[in-house]
């Protein structure tokens, strides 16, 4: 290539102002040869930037041009960079040619291009190829121009689904002086085994501590071990002025837009009306997702005192403890109190046929509610608790019960199919069994918490399409899209288009597994759903463009997750309501000042003597209202009638005989 090179020959004809003349870009390198190629370079310019240990070190001779295509042919050449310089021809002799390990590509950026399957998104399925590099999807359609070298999967009869987003999990923290099985590595994999690609889990302060704290703690714990994306809601469990400015905090530099709230838990979290109250408006300031767990914590607690003083101590008891007019009647008072703030509500748990009913009537009056169930609600009933062995029933508990109506769990699968229920969650926490007997003498101490994020997708595939109930775009919409519209990250998460995150579930409707517990990745030694056949299995699942899990196997790093910020003000809940406070705002009635007389309502209560009636301390004052001045009060006079009597020397019957007194003949003595 240089042998016919000589300092005084190669760069005779240049000159500055012919030097480009001749080029156009149809002509540009059609005259390149191995004599002439470098000719027009200048001698203070030819080899400058190259040294030895870099020059060609990345390129191999089967490799040299492997990756060029039309389209990306010249790509990266601007003006600046066409003709960069190389190392001086004294260096030259010091190359060397080194391939790079395919191991160190950077799996994020890796191509992959899923052919010949149905993409199904919330609300239409098409038939469409996907091509996915550097973490988003590129392009969405048949006949796709993509560069080489794509990882190429045969989606052939199979749905290519957004990935799952699963709205409540606890991971790595403790409940009920209990630590939960899974932290965030073997909980986020077990999700992507499942064919979730994102985990909503909940941060749950201590009464009186630091909202802050709490965070900061699950954020480097989470950090550390989650395999996929992930974001975090945080409890509030007590109110004050702290807790006002931490939510703020959060919200502002945090990347948190969700708050969850208890109306039961007494004494351990739960709020009363008035901090639910100014709860919820300070949601509606900062533009944060209110969750709220619905059922009547006084009540729930006077019913489980009964309970146990009648001598029920085992899992039924929570069952007869919570029955599900409680959780009517707090969804009703949180859908009123949350109307009242102006705030939208999204009511966690939704687990019996009347709370449900009581959402969908709120909905047909306009209030902005949505709400989510969870798997096991929807899927299984409260017989469970009534099971002669005391280990299995324990291993149902979960709050608010599962219902003793073996209808319950079909009528809420059916408000997921009509949109009356927005989202399906698992609510995972799961327990051991040595655990959940710390509850053996009391059912009050058995941990609520119950295990789900692996087999949520396929459940509900199985109960709620398979049977008809809903269609595969609302089986898309209840397990990711409608998450995403209510949490802010949509059309980033929860939709297949251009721009969108990379993460895609290649899903086998025809596929059938048996979930059991000797075979289940997630924690706990208990299954609620062992030995049930579910269609629909996850084959390939895709995680912000990585591969992560292919037919069973699992190649994902434990940390290569990441925290997904989120934004404030959801059109999907906060747009109907800004345009009702433009509409529906408050006004006074513009008249004129009244002028006539007012009544000395004050002084005359001091005539009277009644003293204040704020802050008395007296004792005095209300009671001093009963009195009327002027008239003897006898119960503080001296008059008696003991003593000799003018008619004592009359004789007197201690009692008469009343043959026919009004109303009746009487054989009573008067």
């Amino acid at each position: 290539m240089f042998t016919s090179l000589t300092p005084s020959t190669m760069f005779t004809s240049l000159t500055p102002s012919t030097m480009f003349t001749s080029l156009t870009p149809s002509t540009m390198f059609t005259s390149l040869t191995p004599s002439t190629m470098f000719t027009s370079l200048t001698p203070s310019t030819l080899f400058t930037s190259l040294t030895p240990s870099t020059l060609f070190t990345s390129l191999t001779p089967s490799t040299m041009f492997t990756s060029l295509t039309p389209s990306t042919l010249f790509t990266s050449l601007t003006p600046s960079t066409m003709f960069t310089p190389l190392t001086p021809p004294s260096a030259r002799r010091h190359l060397r040619v080194v391939s790079v390990p395919s191991s160190s590509v950077n799996m994020g950026s890796m191509r992959i291009l899923i052919k010949g399957g149905k993409v199904v998104n919330d609300d239409f399925t098409q038939e469409a190829d996907v091509y996915i590099e550097n973490g988003i999807i590129q392009q969405v359609g048949k006949e796709l121009m993509i560069p080489g070298g794509a990882k190429v999967i045969d989606a052939s009869g199979k749905l290519v689904l957004p990935g799952g987003i699963d709205t409540s999990v606890h991971l790595q923290e403790s409940f009920m002086n209990a630590a939960i099985q899974d932290d965030f590595y073997s909980g986020t994999k077990a999700a992507l085994m499942g064919g979730t690609t994102m985990v909503l889990a909940l941060v749950l302060p201590e009464q009186h501590c630091s909202l802050l704290d709490a965070y900061e703690k699950s954020r480097a714990l989470a950090d550390a071990k989650a395999c996929c994306d992930y974001a975090l809601h945080v409890g509030v469990t007590w109110w004050g002025p702290k807790v006002h400015n931490e939510m703020e905090t959060l919200v502002r530099e945090h990347g948190v837009n969700s708050f969850q709230m208890y109306m039961a838990y007494k004494d351990m979290m739960m709020l009363k009306d008035s901090e639910l109250y100014q709860v919820l408006q300070t949601c509606k300031d900062i533009g944060a997702i209110a969750r709220v767990h619905a059922e009547n914590g006084e009540l729930v607690a006077e019913s489980q005192k009964e309970a146990l003083d009648l001598g029920i101590s085992g899992p039924e008891g929570i069952e007869i403890s919570r029955p599900e007019e409680l959780e009517s009647e707090a969804t009703h008072r949180a859908v009123t109190i949350a109307n009242r703030a102006r705030c939208p509500i999204y009511l966690v748990n939704v687990s019996s046929a009347s709370a449900g009913d009581m959402i969908a009537a709120a909905k047909m009056q306009g209030k902005v509610v949505h709400a989510e169930t969870t798997v096991a609600h929807a899927v299984l009933n409260g017989s469970q608790y009534y099971h002669q062995d005391w280990a299995h029933a324990a291993a149902h508990v979960i709050a608010p019960p599962l219902r003793i109506d073996p209808d319950t769990p079909a009528y809420l699968m059916g408000l997921l199919g009509n949109d009356t229920l927005s989202v399906v969650a698992s609510e995972h926490r799961p327990f051991g069994t040595k655990q959940r007997a710390l509850g053996k003498d009391d059912f009050t101490k058995i941990p609520h918490g119950v295990a789900g994020v692996q087999d949520r997708m396929s459940v509900i595939w199985e109960r709620g399409v398979v049977t008809g109930k809903m269609d595969e775009n609302r089986f898309v919409a209840v397990t990711s899209s409608n998450a995403a519209k209510i949490y802010n990250l949509y059309p980033r998460k929860g939709r297949i288009i251009p721009g969108a995150d990379a993460d895609v579930v290649v899903w086998d409707p025809d596929a059938t597994r048996t979930i059991s517990v000797s075979t289940q990745v997630q924690g706990g030694d208990f299954n609620l759903y062992e030995g049930m056949r579910c269609h629909g299995v996850p084959l390939v699942t895709i995680s912000r463009g990585r591969l992560v899990c292919e037919n069973g196997v699992f190649m994902c790093a434990e940390g290569s997750g990441k925290f997904y910020p989120q934004r404030t003000f959801p059109d999907f809940l906060y747009k109907k309501m800004v345009q009702r406070e433009k509409t529906q705002a408050y006004k006074g009635v513009a008249r004129d000042p009244y002028s006539g007389d007012v009544a000395k309502v004050a002084n005359a209560m001091k005539e009277l003597g009644l003293g204040s009636l704020d802050g008395d301390t007296s004792g005095k004052g209300l009671n001093a209202a009963r009195v009327q001045v002027g008239i003897r009060d006898l119960h503080e006079s001296s008059f008696s009638l003991s003593g000799s009597q003018v008619d004592d020397h009359i004789p007197k019957r201690s009692s008469a005989r009343i043959l026919a007194p009004p109303g009746g003949r009487s054989s009573g003595i008067w």
